[in-house]
């Protein structure tokens, strides 16, 4: 049986008039990624701090392995590695040293403390900057010292919220590597992100919201089930074709979707493998090609089909 790690049940806040989180539940098994993803001011960043017991939240649960988190310290707040989007470094401190300072918060020192912040730096690639100042970094380096700093005390559950804002792609990269490292060990993480690419590249399960309310909470292949396509193919023709000819390729196996704008035609396929058999059938059918293009479809895509809007809107 799988192992509930963390269960998040109907939380809510509001600021004034305004909602900010709405009965939000899921749950995050042990081991598992979830991307918790949605546009900017969905409600993010707010559920993750009642999550961590940073904000006091107006209704709702939070249990990491059966026990409650909430406001103060307390057992269950230690099990949690939290890295906020905003950068927590001491920029004239050393690299070692800010991490021992965080480390020292949470018990550690001596011997093991030293072996931690080592550990922890080689971990995300800063173990030959560990006497360097943060205040000599990029931003890239300074956030995988923000998630080093989380990973001091072994936390069970690491959870990250927007921890690529403002880095380039480079140390976006060095990051990634860092998270899917840190998967192949076992550790259970939350990725919040706008970036659906990112999520899609982490997450092995997807909780969506919107306005404070969760729109899906499911795998990855079945949030792509929800679409009428899992992928298009854009052709232009020399040709505008007939409407005969649109309705003929519409009942084509395969074929999910036609719409024809003058002589170019978008067809939504039940998968991308299918694209080639569409354009086989076409050029059977007399159509001479002057481009043609395939798409996946992705997470902008469900949101898009749940919201009616984009996901950076």
């Amino acid at each position: 049986m799988t192992h509930v790690l963390l269960s998040v049940s109907k939380l809510s806040k509001s600021y004034g008039d305004r909602r900010a989180v709405d009965g939000v539940s899921f749950q995050v098994l042990r081991g598992q990624t979830v991307g918790l993803l949605g546009p900017n001011g969905a409600g993010k960043s707010t559920t993750v701090g009642m999550i961590c017991g940073l904000l006091a939240s107006d209704g709702g649960t939070v249990l990491l392995d059966g026990e409650a988190v909430g406001q103060g310290q307390n057992a269950a707040k230690r099990k949690i590695g939290f890295v906020p989007q905003d950068l927590a470094l001491y920029e004239e401190l050393s690299a070692l040293e800010n991490l021992k300072l965080f480390g020292a918060l949470y018990g550690l020192k001596g011997a093991p403390l030293k072996e931690r912040c080592l550990a922890v730096l080689e971990l995300v690639r800063l173990a030959d900057r560990a006497q360097d100042k943060p205040a000599t970094f990029s931003g890239g380096m300074k956030r995988r010292l923000n998630i080093a700093a989380a990973l001091l005390h072994d936390p069970q559950l690491l959870i990250l919220d927007e921890p690529t804002v403002g880095v380039d792609p480079q140390s976006r990269n060095a990051i990634f590597d860092t998270l899917e490292a840190l998967k192949a060990q076992g550790r259970s993480l939350i990725y919040t992100s706008h970036y659906m690419e990112e999520v899609e590249r982490l997450a092995d399960h997807i909780v969506i919201i919107d306005h404070g309310k969760v729109l899906a909470d499911e795998s990855p292949a079945d949030l792509y089930r929800r679409l009428p396509a899992q992928a298009a193919l854009q052709v232009e023709l020399a040709d505008a074709p007939s409407e005969a000819l649109t309705a003929a390729l519409a009942r084509q196996p395969g074929v999910t979707t036609v719409q024809q704008q003058g002589a170019t035609l978008n067809v939504g396929l039940a998968a991308q493998d299918q694209a080639s058999a569409v354009l086989r059938w076409l050029e059977g059918q007399g159509c001479r090609f002057l481009h043609f293009a395939t798409a996946r479809a992705n997470l902008e895509d469900i949101f898009l089909n749940l919201t009616g809007r984009s996901l950076r809107d």
